[in-house]
């Protein structure tokens, strides 16, 4: 079992960055498949990031590469996102999330921890 707890949001302008973190405690980070998700008003849950392999493969929405970056640091037992470039429709709840599994990486239904998430806004 593994806790998550993320920080790092808030209010940014658009064009701006962020970074959010996501502490993990009880297990290493690196024995999970760790992706952020997002989640906007009225809007499903949707994948952002996905980090495996401790750290050694990475993957990204298409609405978010080239601007987001999903990194660890083994030491800290912490997985960040780095935001950058940020849009106006990146505003949503940001949630990290470990899985047992690298399959279906992409859907929430997938990972068997989450965090509380930490809010995104972006203005114009």
């Amino acid at each position: 079992q593994v806790q998550l707890v993320e920080s790092g949001g808030g209010l940014v302008q658009a064009g701006g960055s962020l970074r959010l973190s996501c502490a993990a405690s009880g297990r290493t980070f690196s024995s999970f498949v760790m992706g952020w998700f997002r989640q906007a008003p009225g809007k499903e849950r949707e994948f952002v990031a996905v980090l495996s392999g401790g750290g050694g493969s990475t993957y990204y929405a298409d609405s978010v590469k080239g601007r987001f970056t999903i990194s660890g640091d083994n030491a800290k037992n912490t997985v960040y996102l780095q935001m950058n470039s940020l849009k106006r429709e990146d505003t949503a709840v940001y949630y990290c999330a470990a899985s047992h599994t690298i399959m279906a990486f992409t859907y929430a239904r997938k990972y068997d921890y989450w965090g509380q998430g930490t809010q995104v806004t972006v203005s114009s």
